[in-house]
This record gives structure tokens, sequence and C-alpha cells, in this order.
């Protein structure tokens, strides 16, 4: 996520070396950079200008202290300015009224709407403990009602039937009867997927809005659109009181030119983002976080947010258990670590949130989804036994898991020699001895070749 922009901004603190103050002359590189970096990353050229003068006028005359080095010093000014443009506070979900509290969908065909109205329902119902009604207005796709629907049974949420025949205005006004007689929390409003020119349908969604009433209208966009996501959103913003926007297809989007964008461009704050595929891979937007993405500074406040979302506690605390007892760490409890790293969304959705020098590590040595995946099935191709016993594994019984698993016994032996260094790990956890874990691990990374 980002790459060029962070790689270009890194290269900024670079171009300043020994100044005691900041003045026009020694940041007038630096700010060429910067404007070149944003262009690239197709931010709108009016939000670029107000960026640069703002930096600008913000670091001229600008004191550089003892600790810090006048690109460090610059770049504490970018990150303010960053944080500034995508809307400086996060911007929560409003629910403040009489439930059922409606949640309206609006944006372009192919932007996300149906999954992000199933996303944002998980979400609804994993953070809030609220109970979602999920409603299709969309008469017009083939099967968007039917894959609203089985969004629907993925997550358990409730999903309002519709009759063949019915107008959007009369779906609307039906779910909202339905939501109030069932003490729903919050009803979300999938509507069809539409083109800001295209009067009639405009027409509707506008009648749509008048008539369910709905505390938030989100104007769902795909972030790759670069710079024309913010004018979009401005279009649609004109015909529709909208309250906020979700980005999604945030992990696709190497540039980031939408996420900085939107906020300046339609005044309107960004308040989720799309950050993978799968029913979970919806995030509450930070700016001050995405800030520090940007400049290669990770999310670690994030990274922490969600290891606590998707460990399972109980196997945490069989595992404490086990090693509390002296039982020893097995194969099963390293597959454990693994699929607890999958929940958290692999292995690439944990690299975007540390910090560019840690990650660029981590992808040096090939720290990947598939090495995890194969790492599985090797553990998968064993038995009950040889999992809880590893020391029994002798070269015919690593010739049969090998071919169970499709690999080569080299890697067989490379998984092992993983494993033992974590066992290694784990027997000095429960000794207390932690230098000499944090020594061990250095010797576990690169062995993922």
């Amino acid at each position: 996520m980002f790459e060029n922009l962070t790689g270009r901004l890194a290269g900024v603190i670079k171009t300043l070396r020994g100044e005691a103050r900041l003045t026009e002359s020694n940041i007038q590189q630096a700010l060429r950079e910067i404007r070149l970096a944003l262009l690239e990353a197709d931010v709108a050229l009016p939000v670029v200008k107000d960026f640069i003068a703002s930096i600008k006028e913000k670091a001229v005359g600008h004191e550089v202290m003892t600790s810090l080095t006048p690109g460090q010093a610059l770049v504490g000014i970018v990150h303010q300015e960053l944080i500034s443009i995508m809307g400086g506070m996060k911007a929560d979900l409003n629910l403040s009224t009489a439930p059922p509290a409606v949640i309206l969908m609006a944006g372009l065909q192919g932007a996300g709407k149906t999954t992000s109205s199933g996303k944002l329902a998980k979400w609804l119902m994993d953070q809030k403990k609220k109970k979602v009604l999920l409603v299709s207005c969309d008469i017009y796709r083939p099967a968007a009602i039917q894959q609203l629907e089985l969004l629907a049974q993925q997550i358990n949420a409730d999903f309002f039937p519709v009759q063949t025949g019915q107008r959007p205005g009369e779906i609307g006004a039906s779910a909202l009867d339905h939501a109030r007689r069932h003490h729903h929390d919050v009803v979300i409003v999938d509507t069809a997927g539409r083109l800001g020119i295209d009067e009639a349908m405009m027409r509707e969604i506008s009648e749509l809005e008048t008539l369910l009433k709905p505390i938030e209208t989100l104007f769902v966009v795909d972030a790759m659109q670069g710079q024309d996501a913010g004018n979009t959103a401005k279009a649609f913003s004109d015909a529709l009181p909208l309250t906020g926007v979700i980005l999604t297809k945030l992990d696709g989007d190497s540039r980031g030119g939408a996420a900085l964008s939107v906020k300046q461009v339609t005044g309107k704050p960004i308040k989720f983002v799309g950050i993978a595929e799968k029913l979970t891979g919806l995030e509450a937007f930070h700016p001050d976080r995405m800030a520090s993405r940007i400049l290669g500074m990770g999310d670690v406040l994030g990274l922490i947010e969600e290891a606590q979302r998707s460990a399972d506690q109980q196997e945490a605390e069989k595992l404490m258990k086990k090693m509390k007892s002296g039982k020893a760490f097995d194969l099963d409890d390293f597959k454990a670590q693994f699929q607890q790293m999958r929940n958290m969304g692999g292995m690439s959705a944990l690299m975007d949130k540390l910090p560019a020098q840690i990650s660029q590590a981590a992808q040096n040595v090939k720290v990947d989804d598939k090495v995890i995946n194969r790492t599985e099935g090797i553990i998968n191709s064993m038995t009950p036994q040889e999992r809880a016993k590893p020391d029994i594994l002798k070269a015919s019984r690593k010739r049969r898991i090998a071919a169970g698993a499709g690999v080569s016994v080299q890697e067989v032996n490379r998984l092992l020699a993983q494993f033992e260094q974590a066992r290694k790990m784990m027997k000095m956890m429960n000794k207390g001895g932690m230098a000499k874990m944090m020594r061990g691990l250095k010797g576990i990374l690169p062995r993922f070749q």
C-alpha cells in the first residue's frame, strides 16, 4: 500500500543534512521532491498546491531541535500536514438516533458497495454489538440481491427478502417497517450503482434518501481511481447529503492519491477503508495512522488492535498453561501460531502495518503467505504422533511427509530447523530469559527462504 509515495518521501530526509534552521533555500529541493511524489501518487493538483504552501509556511524559520536532523524535522511537519489533509481527527460512524439507524450506501457501478455493506454489517456486529438488517434496493444488476443475501448468511446478519417487481422506494419503506417491528439497531441499505450523469438514477437515490432519512449516507469509492475518486465523490456530494466516504480496494492502491484527495475535495471525511477481500477486511480510518504508514513509520497501534481482535484467547491460554506445566512445545502449537497469523490477514497485511525498514527486511528474507501455506501443508502431512514427537522423524518418514505435501525433503528439514529454534525460544520464555529469547529470535526469520 502506497509503496511509491513512501519510497519518494523517504528520500526527502536524505536531502537535508546539518542545518540548524529550516530556511526557504535549504528546503526548496525537499519541497520539490514532495510535490513530485504527490503528483506521481495521483493526488489532485489543488490539494498538492495547498499542501506544499502549508508545509512551506510552517517549515520556514522552524528551529531544528538538537536531537533531530533537519530532514526529520521536515518529516514531522509533513506528517502533521498529511493528518490535516486526510481529516485531522478520526470520524466516527454516527448512530445516535432512535433505532433503527439507517445507513445508505451510494456510489458508482463496481466500486464495491454490496461487499462493503456486508463488511460494514460484520464490523457493526463485532465491534459495536449491533443487531443489523441488510436490505438491497438494487433491482437492476443481475443477482445483486442474491449476492447481498449470501453475504448476510456468511456473517449471520438478518436479510430483508425482496419481492419480484418491487421498486426501490417500496423495498426501503417495507424494510424500515420490518426493522422497527423486529427491533433492529441498524439498517444498511445497498443501492444500485449509478453514474453521476445518469439523471434518472440520481433522482431515484435522492427520493430514497428523502424517504428513509438515513443518519449516515456513505459514498463508496474505489481507491485505485486516484484523484478521479475525489471528483466523483464531489459530484455525488452535490446531489446527496453525504456524511462520509468508504475507500475500497486500498490494499491494491500503491499510489495513495484517493486517500489524500477525497477529504479536501469533498469536505466529507473518510470513515472506513477496505483493506482486503474477505469480510473482515474493513477498518475504521485513522488519519494519523495512515499518515504514519505513508511516511514508512508503520501502524503499530493498528497491528496491536488487529492482534487483540483476531487472537484466540483460549488457544493462547492453553499454550501458556502447557509451557508453565513444563510440557514440550510441539508441531501442533507451531501450526497454531501460523493460523493466528492468517487470522490477522496474512503476512502481507502484517507487513503493511510494520515500519518500512522492518517490512523491507522481512521481504528480503521472503517471509510470505506461500511459505506459511507450505509450512502448514508439511505439518498436515504428518501423523498426530509425529507432530507430538518430532524427534522420531527419520529419513524414511521425512520422504513420506515431503511426498504427501508436494515439497522436497530439504524443505521438511528446514521446517524442523525453524521449529527447533521456536522450541528453544519457548523454553527461554518459560525460564524468564527475555534477553536470551530476543537473541534466539534473530535466528528464526532468515531461515524463511
